[in-house]
């Protein structure tokens, strides 16, 4: 893994924000694995990637689904990515370490999670070969913060 990126959602739920990343992950042409343990969470991801911005249209779909290697974007339960991405992007909050495998990684976490994120992040501590960014979401925008 060459960067983790720690997305602070603040007051907005992660499929509010989250649509936000992928986009840009498409205009640089690259692929997405998105993770959530959890089915609903996959599921609200699933329609705000539809409906969030209509005339940006963002291709994705299920890894249990037929053509999950054709996605440009593969929302998952499991951490490993049948469409390829470099770019991973844990919408649960949850650090897997399979994630490592990625050449980027990002996590995204609320408040509550806080505690959590700055676990991980000091697990990098002494990785050198590893760029750590924060980001938070301000005025609709993420704002890189370190």
């Amino acid at each position: 893994m060459e960067r983790v990126g720690f997305y602070l959602t603040g007051a907005q739920p992660v499929e509010r924000v989250l649509p936000l990343i992928a986009r840009a992950a498409k205009k640089q042409d690259q692929r997405m694995l998105v993770v959530a343990g959890d089915e609903d969470l996959l599921g609200r991801l699933d329609k705000a990637l539809w409906e969030q911005c209509p005339e940006d249209f963002l291709a994705h779909g299920r890894a249990d689904a037929p053509h999950a290697e054709r996605q440009p974007v593969l929302l998952s339960q499991e951490c490993s990515a049948a469409n390829g991405a470099a770019l991973v992007a844990l919408a649960d909050g949850r650090w897997r370490d399979e994630a490592e495998q990625f050449a980027r990684a990002l996590l995204f976490f609320d408040e509550s999670g806080r505690d959590s994120a700055r676990t991980v992040w000091r697990r990098f501590d002494e990785r050198t070969e590893v760029t750590r960014e924060f980001y938070e979401l301000d005025a609709g925008k993420w704002v890189k913060r370190a």
